[in-house]
């Protein structure tokens, strides 16, 4: 049967419809964005910005009023990446206009779609056509233009429909990227399900079906050709993405956006009330922060290093499956995963559980951030009292890291990010406990474990900081992952399917092997002073590839012991660490 109206059951089943569409296109989502690495990007911002809004909508009321506010502060608080605090702002200007009346026809649809448009533009401070922003502008006058014409509630949400299709095609004509790389625009293509969404509830049209792998990488991409504005740098020269929340007085918030304008770009802040959602892109990080401090307080501070964005994981349950059962196993040891004489499993802290006995007569105790069951194993056998899933574009919130802090025995804890983008968020731990902490800033776990040779449980927290900080200090990381698509690089051309070693200087070696990628990659980096190498296997490696890279190693660098470890982590087929 066909609406004509939308209650609040109606626009809370919308809204879940489109959270599930979103799941099930994240990865074909994904997959539109210009970088040649796998990456959780648009499709994972605006799907897990989604999910906080229907858990939002979990302890909300059953009238419009409360379905509203539960949409407007679910989607503010939950918004991740520049889509999904976008998405934020279209979701909080629609709900602002329809939140007031008993239901939703089709002038109140149009007049709702109208408002979300204007709150998009002005949340983003260098608003670019091509992007989302095009398609709810050019899909909200469509929808304007049939209520007008006396159009049906059906009859609106199909003429928004169309446009934004036809909108979503135009976009590579708007946008010089999107035509270099042959795709769309992923955040509006991301838009459009909410119309099929609402069709579906509306008038029980079917959802379309998302591929059943995501559609292969076109030719010819140029990932850095985004323009910031006429005759300006490039967008995608910024290497960070920050994102906060900032409670500032509402009068503060237009010399916060000009103080930003002069930091960075792709500067969406979104919110009212003396609390806001902020996001940019910049290569100062401190400064970034330092103007929200100015006005405000910003908070759950989010770091992303845009050029070493490389996994595509979007579902945090995914992660919580691959450790299913191994966050307990403190009695693992490295014994059975380490070759050569360099094993660290004997260590003393190797009995140190989650929260147990052992951790509970220790002064100082280990959170660490990880992903794949050797690596849980792994961090646990060298005294790590707590691990939380983690890693690159799953980077874990200040709650999840507060809350482990929070369930160790030992009063003071020391934290290892182990990824550039965790740092900054686990350093608001600090101001978030009473328990002492420190943050060792490991950028990776094999940074980790030569810290966690330093780690004395019986001394202070600050003590071992110092010293954990000094043991990881010159360790050199490397990883081999896959490319999902053509881009140039200073290793030379990348086509989809390659594989690619990344050192600190970024992509070093590009091969059609993973062991080409991963022998290049240590010809780039190992140096005369190594003395040893740290071999970290991924769910992709195999025991061939592994023995391989450690005969390369023996041939190549004869005083360079190899110790291999398996650690399970997805898309990273090997992790390196050089000592």
């Amino acid at each position: 049967m066909t609406l004509d109206s939308i209650d609040a059951a109606a626009l809370r089943r919308i809204v879940v419809t489109f959270c599930d569409a979103l799941a099930d296109h994240r990865e074909v989502i994904n997959n539109l964005n210009v970088y040649p690495v796998p990456d959780g990007d648009t499709g994972t911002n605006m799907s897990l910005t989604l999910r906080s809004v229907v858990e939002e909508l979990d302890g909300s009321g059953d009238d419009l009023a409360s379905v509203c506010g539960g949409i407007a502060h679910g989607s503010l608080m939950g918004a991740r990446g520049n889509s999904g605090v976008i998405l934020s702002q279209i979701l909080r200007g629609f709900s602002g206009v329809v939140a007031q009346q008993a239901v939703i026809d089709a002038q109140l649809l149009a007049e709702g779609l109208s408002a979300a448009a204007r709150g998009a533009y002005e949340a983003v401070g260098n608003p670019v056509e091509g992007t989302i922003l095009t398609v709810i502008r050019e899909s909200s006058e469509a929808a304007t233009d049939a209520a007008a014409h006396g159009a049906d509630l059906r009859g609106v949400l199909e003429a928004a429909r169309t446009e934004a299709a036809a909108s979503l095609e135009r976009t590579p004509t708007l946008l010089a990227v999107l035509a270099d790389a042959g795709v769309v625009d992923a955040g509006g293509a991301g838009f459009l399900l909410l119309y099929d969404a609402a069709l579906h509830v509306v008038d029980d049209r079917a959802l379309p079906e998302a591929p059943a792998t995501p559609p292969a990488a076109p030719h010819h991409r140029q990932p850095h050709s985004a323009a910031r504005g006429e005759g300006g740098a490039s967008i995608a020269d910024l290497r960070y993405e920050v994102m906060f929340l900032l409670d500032a007085p509402d009068q503060q918030i237009a010399g916060f956006k000009d103080a930003w304008a002069r930091v960075g770009d792709s500067i969406v802040v979104v919110g009212g009330s003396g609390i806001y959602n902020c996001h940019i892109h910049c290569d100062d990080i401190g400064a970034a922060i330092e103007c929200g401090i100015e006005v405000g307080r910003p908070h759950n501070i989010r770091v992303t290093d845009l050029l070493d964005e490389l996994a595509g994981l979007a579902e945090r349950d995914w992660v919580a499956a691959a450790l299913d059962g191994d966050t307990t196993h403190g009695d693992t040891t490295r014994g059975d995963t380490t070759r050569g004489d360099t094993t660290r499993g004997d260590t003393p802290h190797s009995d140190t559980t989650h929260s147990g006995s052992g951790a509970a007569a220790a002064s100082t105790a280990v959170v660490a951030v990880g992903v794949g069951s050797g690596v849980v194993a792994l961090l646990k056998s060298m005294g790590v009292g707590a691990v939380v899933a983690g890693g690159q574009s799953l980077n874990p919130s200040t709650a999840e890291l507060l809350a482990a802090v929070e369930s160790v025995a030992a009063p003071e804890a020391v934290i290892l990010p182990n990824n550039k983008n965790v740092i900054a968020v686990a350093r608001q731990v600090q101001q978030q406990t009473s328990r002492a902490v420190q943050v060792v800033a490991t950028t990776s776990v094999t940074e980790a474990l030569a810290a966690l040779m330093a780690y004395d449980p019986h001394a202070p927290a600050s003590v071992n900081a110092a010293a954990m900080t000094e043991a990881f200090d010159g360790v050199v990381s490397g990883e081999v992952t896959r490319a999902v698509r053509e881009a140039p690089s200073e290793a030379g051309p990348i086509i989809a399917g390659d594989w690619l070693g990344i050192g600190p200087e970024g992509i070093s070696a590009v091969g059609s092997s993973m062991l080409a990628a991963a022998t290049g990659l240590l010809a780039a980096i190992v140096e005369e002073d190594h003395e040893l190498l740290t071999v970290i296997a991924g769910e992709d490696a195999d025991n061939y590839t592994t023995a391989t890279i450690e005969s390369w190693v023996t041939r190549n660098h004869a005083d360079v012991a190899v110790e291999v470890h398996h650690g399970g982590q997805p898309l990273y087929a090997y992790c390196f660490g050089l000592e």
